[in-house]
């Protein structure tokens, strides 16, 4: 990706790997066999040892890459060489973890980045650094293992063994013979000439250069971005979760915890940050002349290599004192001049004061900063002392008043600041246990919004933003569970355990095991947890020996179990129990659940039982805890009589990782006691209900009908988020899309309408009056949307009228801005009963704005016109014209995601195929056979669509979109199915 130079060419890391078994297989044809390992030249150092001034600060470096001309040296002269598996003999680098035969202490680290602020890079930029690495040897080695990837080694030194008392001063040397790199593994070997003594400490001296790129965001990378006015660039780390290792060589593991004395060297007019406070500064000039800042940092506690962090920018801050300890939120020049993190700055100082107070632990760093990138794709990160966040989920501008920015950066930043004690003062041992970290921080953010806000709807909000993603994705024939036995991970496995088990189930196992012991015995095992193993390790059974010994020093809480026995049952088994309760008999059982169950499906991964508690309520009233630890078990208290105010509702407050099901009587007095007082039941329980008895019918546990009785007594249901619940259950995407929907959608019409008033004259009245009123109200804020959007799909008439007053309004006064949770839907309803002017006046606003959300949203808005010359319209700008050039989005396939716009789409593929292949890719026609397929139900309609699209694909996608397009119709099939039983349900009630 960068300039080719006299010491060789640059790869990027997306193609380093394929490069470097290229070339190896190259050279093994030629015979080259006997090049087994391969040399990194040893330059002698000048000044201090591994920490003076090289020639190789100056000079490009090479990447890896399978062979290098040495440089001229009065040392012998050896040849880098990477080694693919096939060209080495069977060693320790070929497994995925490190040996343990050294252990680092310290790393003295410095790093060169090559930016300038009068020559912004382009796409890529050159970095140097020098590492020296205090180890202790543990075993006798004369092979050293540590981590590095695509990074060129200048220099290799080990000194030692170190004299203790002296301050570690070196008595000697061991002589490096050979340094060759296993890409594969992700390791740089070094071969010495005499092994290392067990007990004795030594110190590694590599000095490196690498590449630094603006598009990948991992290690260092680059942001190129405007700040008044002026196009700038930034540089900053993202090292998690093994990503140390492509910036510098080191231990990359997180049980290998270190300090760490951190230099950079920068242009002047840049400020320096790292993990610590900044201990001093100095000149440095290279050797053009030019003057560089050279900024030293404290030193850091014991941490993994990780959480290291490093930026330098050209930002402001600002900033404040929390209980001694400074506090600075670094942002662009202009965001501080508008106070867009001021919001940011309030709630930071005091949730550290929270969690401090509540483990009884204060933050461990004399300072936290927090600095907001313009593109960060990871959202957020907790490195110790430097949190690093994309700008989006931290400035708050004045325009985000309506929107849930407020609510969501308060989320995000406790989440990081949880990380301080979850994650960063205790670790996880190895990256199989990554829940520790991610799960308790996700639970604890939701715990600091709930201190600040009593009012929130806690519950609810848990349910919305958590439980009901995480409910939806998982299930029993998942081979993933939220702690993982195995050890050994590829690196790519890995990243991939970033993902909604770790941060939702675990938040929700987390959740669950507080809401069975109570809040008090729940934070005091956390202080026990956090205070032993503080600067330290812990894997999840250390967590539940602590839990163990708290539940062991009172008896107000009895278990059936031990601690570990018990959340064993959850977090090592993938998926989740159905429990089932016969209210006539008390006979409780639990079955895992599967997605789309056959009947008596049998139990093909799932070999033990869950041990669940059991929190209900009977009439309104919260009942003691129980517990299923058997798959059926009978609990008579359970039973309930004819009377009409006799229920029972399991899973109070949805704190248990689990679905409920009732025999039909159940059921049946649930729906009578909606019906006849809906408020006696609390509103997380009509959720649960609504959602539960939906996706129960949905994967053939319960009958549609069941799920469908719940929704009768909706005319009285005043509460938004049950709505958006019912809603995205019912009036589904598949069913909103589905052309041949005319059967099931003018009942569905006059049912929902008919029970919409209460909740629709509620908000509609809001928004016209006082929209303001909403700013605080979360649930809304998320739920609006999709009522709005359902109210206007279903033909109601106000709703048609407020979008086109609201639409004009902002037509004629860009400054009457369409309020935010709605503005999707009145753009496309003003699009959709508008004319050629109105779709005119949106792509004049397109064109002119730069925000790649709001351009994104435009576009939607104008694929919703109904007529198919303005849709075909667009579709001839967007692959000919230049206001349609960026790919924020593809125009072809939302036009084709419309109803009218599937035929104009189709039609206008015969002529413009190849156009459109161009500018979106091949892949782009893929997913338009997949939309414009979308409700084909027979294999004659398959066989059509084959025939024509069979000139735009090649013979291997031919066959994969075949099997795709069988996958619809088989779901078309059973939604057919499905919405037949709808539709007859609704003729008898409508």
């Amino acid at each position: 990706m960068g300039p080719p130079s006299n010491s060789g060419f640059y790869v990027s890391r997306a193609v380093a790997l394929l490069l470097a078994g290229v070339v190896a297989a190259l050279l093994l044809a030629l015979a080259v066999l006997a090049a087994l390992y391969g040399h990194c030249a040893r330059v002698p150092p000048s000044g201090l040892p591994g920490l003076g001034d090289s020639e190789a600060e100056s000079s490009p470096p090479l990447r890896q890459k399978p062979t290098r001309t040495p440089k001229p040296s009065s040392a012998r002269e050896l040849a880098v060489t990477t080694t693919p598996s096939d060209w080495r003999p069977p060693g320790p680098w070929d497994q995925l973890r490190l040996p343990p035969w050294l252990v680092p202490l310290h790393y003295d680290l410095e790093l060169w980045p090559q930016l300038r602020p009068d020559h912004l890079p382009a796409g890529s930029l050159l970095f140097t650094g020098r590492v020296n690495i205090t180890v202790r040897c543990t075993v006798a080695t004369s092979r050293l293992l540590l981590h590095s990837l695509l990074q060129d080694c200048e220099r290799a030194e080990v000194r030692g063994p170190l004299s203790p008392g002296t301050g570690n001063a070196t008595v000697g040397h061991v002589p490096v013979d050979d340094v060759w790199f296993a890409v594969d593994t992700e390791y740089m070997v070094l071969e010495l000439s005499e092994p290392l003594k067990p007990g004795s400490s030594y110190e590694l001296q590599l000095s490196f250069s690498g590449l630094v790129y603006e598009d990948l965001m991992e290690g260092l990378f680059l942001n190129l971005y405007t700040d008044q006015g002026e196009r700038r660039a930034l540089l900053a780390s993202q090292l998690e979760p093994t990503f140390a290792r492509y910036v510098f060589p080191c231990f990359d593991e997180p049980a290998l915890k270190a300090t760490f004395n951190i230099t950079i060297i920068h242009h002047p007019s840049y400020v320096a940050l790292s993990n610590m406070p900044k201990l001093g500064q100095s000149v440095k000039e290279d050797v053009n002349g030019s003057k560089w800042t050279v900024t030293t940092f404290s030193t850091t506690p014991h941490m993994p290599t990780y959480l290291v962090a490093f930026v330098i920018c050209d930002y402001d801050h600002v900033n404040r004192t929390e209980r001694g300890k400074e506090i600075r939120i670094w942002a662009r020049k202009d965001a501080i001049a508008n106070g867009s993190v001021d919001f940011a700055l309030n709630i930071t100082g005091p949730t550290f004061s929270f969690l401090e107070d509540l483990f009884n632990i204060s933050y461990s760093l004399p300072k936290a900063d927090i600095i907001a990138l313009p593109s960060f794709d990871n959202h957020a990160m907790e490195n110790w002392g430097l949190m690093i966040f994309d700008e989006s989920v931290l400035l708050l501008e004045p325009k985000d008043q309506l929107t849930e920015k407020k609510i969501l950066i308060s989320y995000i930043v406790s989440h990081e600041i949880g990380h301080q004690w979850f994650g960063n003062l205790v670790t996880m041992n190895w990256w199989n246990n990554i829940w520790l970290k991610e799960g308790f921080a996700s639970y604890f953010e939701f715990e600091v919004i709930n201190y600040f806000n009593p009012k929130l709807p806690r519950n609810e909000i848990f349910f919305s933003n958590i439980l009901h993603n995480v409910l939806r994705e998982d299930h029993a024939l998942v081979t993933r569970a939220v702690a993982l036995k195995v050890e050994h991970f590829k690196t790519s496995e890995i990243e991939e355990l970033y993902d909604l088990f770790t941060y939702s189930k675990g938040a929700s196992m987390a959740r669950m095991l507080s809401g069975f012991l109570n809040e008090h015995l729940f934070v005091s095992a956390l202080k026990s947890y956090l205070k032993t193993f503080s600067y330290s390790n812990a894997e999840q059974d250390d967590l539940w020996r602590h839990f163990q010994m708290a539940i062991d020093d009172q008896s107000t809480v009895i278990l059936p179990a031990t601690i570990k026995k018990i959340m064993d049952s959850w977090t090592h088994q993938s998926g989740f129990p159905v429990i089932t309760l016969n209210v006539s008999t008390g006979v409780m059982k639990q079955e895992p659940f599967y997605l789309e169950k056959v009947k008596n499906q049998t139990l093909l991964t799932i070999s033990d039982t869950w041990i669940v508690p059991i929190l209900w309520i009977k009439n309104g009233t919260t009942q003691s805890l129980v517990w299923l630890d058997q798959r059926s078990k009978v609990f008579p208290e359970m039973q309930v009589s004819d009377s009409d105010h006799d229920w029972v509702i399991l899973n109070l407050n949805m704190t248990g990782y689990y679905r409920v099901n009732y025999d039909k009587l159940g059921w049946k007095k649930l729906n009578q006691q909606l019906e006849k007082d809906p408020k006696a039941i609390p509103v997380i329980h009509r959720l649960q209900l609504i959602d539960d008895a939906f996706s129960l019918s949905k994967n053939n546990y319960i009958e549609i009908e069941t799920a469908l009785e719940l929704t009768k007594y909706l005319a009285e249901e005043d509460e938004i988020i049950v709505w958006h619940t019912v809603l995205v259950n019912l009036v589904t995407r598949d069913l909103v899309s589905d052309v041949n929907n005319y059967d099931i959608y003018p009942l569905l019409k006059k049912y929902l309408l008919k029970r919409l008033n209460l909740i629709w004259n509620i908000y509609s009245t809001i928004i016209r009056e006082n929209v303001l009123a909403l700013q605080d109200d979360y649930l809304a804020l998320i739920s609006l949307g999709k009522l709005f959007g359902t109210a206007c799909w279903l033909g109601l008439e106000d709703c048609l009228q407020l979008s086109k007053e609201l639409f004009t309004k902002w037509v004629d006064h860009p400054e009457n801005e369409i309020p935010y949770p709605i503005k999707d839907v009145v753009l496309c309803y003003g699009i959709a009963l508008g004319s050629d002017k109105e779709w005119d006046i949106l792509l004049n606003t397109y064109t002119n704005t730069t925000k790649v959300e709001e351009k994104i949203q435009l576009a939607y808005a104008m694929s919703c016109s109904k007529d198919p010359w303005i849709l075909n319209r667009f579709m001839e700008y967007a692959i000919s014209t230049s206001p349609f050039t960026s790919n924020e989005t593809n125009v072809i396939e939302i036009v084709a995601a419309s109803e009218v716009g599937r035929y104009v789409a189709k039609d206008f593929l015969v002529d413009n195929w190849q156009a459109v292949s161009k500018r979106y890719g091949t892949q782009s026609l893929i997913n338009l056979i997949y939309a414009i397929g979308r409700a084909i139900t027979t294999d004659l309609q398959i066989v059509e669509l084959q025939q024509f699209f069979s000139n735009m694909l090649e013979e291997h996608s031919r066959i994969s979109v075949h099997a795709k397009l069988q996958t619809i119709k088989n779901k078309n099939l059973k939604n057919k199915k499905q919405s037949a039983r709808m539709t007859a349900w609704l003729r008898r009630n409508t």
